[in-house]
């Protein structure tokens, strides 16, 4: 999708991302050490949003920011704070996501929440229902990370056993950057790791607010991706990602410029996407923390395709 002049060339170095990243980092060894000593409550609030904090500076990160070498930048990340996703395996599934023809398909998007109907009539009653509970707004926060983590984990470990060197590449770099987390937290942290775990729950349940409605099945590539003209903390804890069908159509363009590129060429990104948009994400919990926005099987998926 494009819509109007194209996007501005990416600086040498984006200072803003930097400076992002090292805050990040600062706040969240504070969180696991001082105020984890002080509060663990307000530590657990902390590090829930930090972990959060991470997820999007990796998405940030995984686009080319903030330098143009990939392993200086992948060097700002590791070890991943989020200890539940590899960054390399993040990083692949999420740019195959980008191929925006095959956005909301059920086999070939890796972030699609659609089944297809076929696979769907075959599911158990309780299975169904618990999938028609993460299709609200309240269960995808609530069980959307386990029900994510348990697919993504399932899908690599096929591709562990059939001996695909990429994944087990990044489960071991992965697995290596989770010890020096945890050793941070044994040694110097005041947070126990039952602790650090459920905020690291809890930070891909708050993810799941943005990731929830960023796309809906629709005949057309340009009308999937949404836009949520939100500019209060959601949108910078999600470093303005909700102007998701600006990010998909310039993915090139650093967090900080996306909203007043999208202001410059409104009409034209809500011409192009059907009007998905959503004024704010207050409208959204209003419209979908208790109602489901999709159904679960895909609407517009042929019967026996599969």
């Amino acid at each position: 999708m494009t819509a109007g002049a194209g996007a501005p060339a990416a600086a040498p170095t984006e200072w803003p991302t930097l400076a992002l990243i090292a805050g990040c980092h600062a706040a969240w060894a504070a969180a696991t050490t001082v105020l984890a000593a002080a509060s663990l409550p307000l530590a657990l609030a902390a590090t829930t949003v930090l972990v959060a904090l991470f997820s999007s500076i990796q998405h940030e990160v995984l686009h080319g920011h903030p330098f143009r070498s990939r392993r200086l930048n992948e060097a700002l990340v590791f070890p991943s704070l989020t200890l539940l996703i590899p960054y390399g395996r993040f990083r692949d599934t999420h740019l195959a996501h980008h191929r925006d023809e095959f956005l909301t398909d059920p086999y070939d998007d890796p972030e699609s929440n659609y089944l297809d109907p076929a696979v769907w009539a075959r599911l158990s009653v309780p299975l169904q229902a618990l999938l028609r509970f993460n299709n609200t707004l309240l269960g995808r926060m609530l069980v959307g990370p386990a029900i994510s983590q348990a697919t993504f984990m399932a899908a690599d470990l096929r591709a562990l056993l059939a001996g695909d060197g990429a994944v087990a590449r990044a489960w071991a770099l992965h697995l290596a950057g989770a010890g020096l987390v945890v050793g941070w937290l044994v040694t110097l942290g005041h947070m126990p790791l039952w602790a650090y775990l459920g905020a690291a729950y809890a930070g891909h349940g708050l993810l799941k607010i943005r990731t929830f409605l960023e796309h809906r099945a629709h005949e057309r590539a340009r009308g999937r991706s949404v836009v949520v003209e939100d500019r209060g903390p959601l949108a910078l804890l999600f470093l303005n990602n909700n102007f998701h069908a600006v990010h998909h159509a310039h993915p090139q363009l650093p967090w900080y410029r996306l909203p007043s590129f999208y202001a410059a060429r409104r009409d034209r990104f809500l011409a192009l996407n059907g009007g998905y948009s959503y004024p704010s994400y207050a409208a959204v919990f209003r419209r979908h923390f208790l109602r489901a926005k999709d159904p679960v099987p895909h609407p517009f998926w042929p019967q026996g395709d599969r």
